[in-house]
């Protein structure tokens, strides 16, 4: 059976991360994704670790492995002439190119929107940028920490005392490769049904702050400005605390989840205590009440306190590590991990589908290795001789 995006053709010029899982998301659906590497040092995210076996090699960075499951690689040097003419025979034979170029980088050596356009008329070509293709901003660089902070997220995050934290990994440029995604098969829809291309412009900060709406609407329509609340949220109890063997989720701040949780702990007095009365009370006492709930927690497990919780209908929750995630039975029985074999590593557990379909087939293939499909695309796609192919390589074009 075919896969979900079986015939979809797409140039893959993007490094880093949101553009490459953008492509990624395109190729483990099925799409023919051909990724554009520099010669000799690929993609600068096969320099980023973690490294497996902690031994770095272009070939074993669990960024790129994971980023670039399902694509085929070739080598290509845009900066030369003759790279620039075999971009434009690749483009004329696919549906979509995807780069996370700046914005000036591309028109500087004429491979912009419109001369690719001009190569094939029906191309969808999706840019994205860290402030998007207008504005002062627009040839700014930013890297994860500042996308969080100008994004909005990092305000929101920690304990309201003390300064803003990072969001944990590549967030904000995971966020804007998924919406880059949903937005280049947007855009191919668009072309199947009425013919024109499209230049799909996406921004990384604009993709942070569109997942930051209830915050901005909050201000928009109240002009207050939310406040870091760290792991205590209103109303309380609707926090985080340790247990025996972690940390748990405790959230009991509705009137009927306050009192079962009482008499959980066995402490109905607590209903009673003028302290903890209502949500707001509980909240302004939290440094007692959390002292009350650390002591109770502390000789129960995770899996204990989350499966009671369940049958008393209150909402705990266990904060797992990735370790606990590998082996989450929930996860387990939707066969959610993929082992992929790769020859520089071997067989490894790599996270699955982020999505289904009931009767579509998700087959993700591991990474490539670096120029691995030279031979297929410059040869048997493009027909170059194999001389053709040696002089390009002599030349550093390839």
């Amino acid at each position: 059976m075919a896969n979900a995006l079986s015939g979809v053709r797409v140039l893959d010029l993007t490094h880093y991360v949101a553009g490459p899982y953008c492509t990624k998301l395109l190729a483990d659906y099925g799409a023919d994704v051909i990724k554009v590497e520099k010669p000799g040092l690929g993609d600068p995210a096969r320099s980023i670790g973690p490294f497996f076996h902690d031994t770095p090699g272009l070939e074993k960075s669990g960024l790129f492995l994971f980023l670039n499951t399902s694509k085929k690689s070739i080598n290509l040097n845009l900066k030369s002439k003759d790279g620039a003419q075999i971009l434009k025979q690749l483009v004329k034979d696919v549906d979509i190119v995807v780069e996370n170029f700046h914005p000036r980088v591309l028109p500087a050596l004429g491979l912009d929107y419109e001369a690719l356009k001009d190569c094939n008329p029906s191309l969808v070509m999706t840019s994205i940028t860290n402030f998007g293709q207008s504005g002062p901003y627009k040839n700014y660089t930013m890297d994860a920490i500042v996308a969080d902070g100008m994004g909005g997220w990092s305000i929101t995050v920690g304990e309201p005392e003390r300064p803003p934290l990072k969001i944990g990994g590549y967030q904000a440029e995971f966020t804007a490769g998924l919406q880059a995604a949903m937005a280049t098969m947007t855009a191919l829809t668009y072309q199947e049904l009425h013919g024109p291309g499209q230049h799909v412009d996406v921004s990384i900060l604009e993709s942070v702050v569109n997942m930051l709406m209830s915050d901005t609407i909050l201000y928009a329509y109240t002009g207050q400005v939310k406040i870091r609340e760290g792991v205590r949220h209103r109303p309380y109890p609707s926090t985080v605390l340790p247990c025996r063997d972690g940390y748990v989720g405790v959230i009991g701040h509705m009137p009927i989840q306050w009192e079962t949780l009482c008499a959980w702990m066995e402490k109905p007095e607590l209903m009673d205590d003028p302290r903890f009365g209502t949500s707001g009370l509980r909240r302004e006492h939290a440094d007692d009440l959390d002292e009350i709930l650390t002591s109770w927690l502390a000789d129960k497990t995770q899996d204990e306190l989350y499966h009671v919780a369940q049958e008393l209908r209150i909402p705990f929750g266990k904060v797992m590590n990735a370790e606990q995630i590998l082996h989450h039975t929930q996860l387990i029985h939707r066969n959610y991990f993929m082992s992929i074999d790769h020859p520089a590593t071997g067989e490894v557990k790599y996270p699955g589908a982020p999505f289904r379909f009931k009767d579509l087939p998700y087959d993700i293939q591991r990474a490539p290795l670096l120029g691995e499909h030279n031979e297929e695309i410059y040869g048997r796609r493009l027909g170059y001789r194999p001389e053709e192919v040696v002089r390009l390589r002599e030349l550093g074009v390839i």
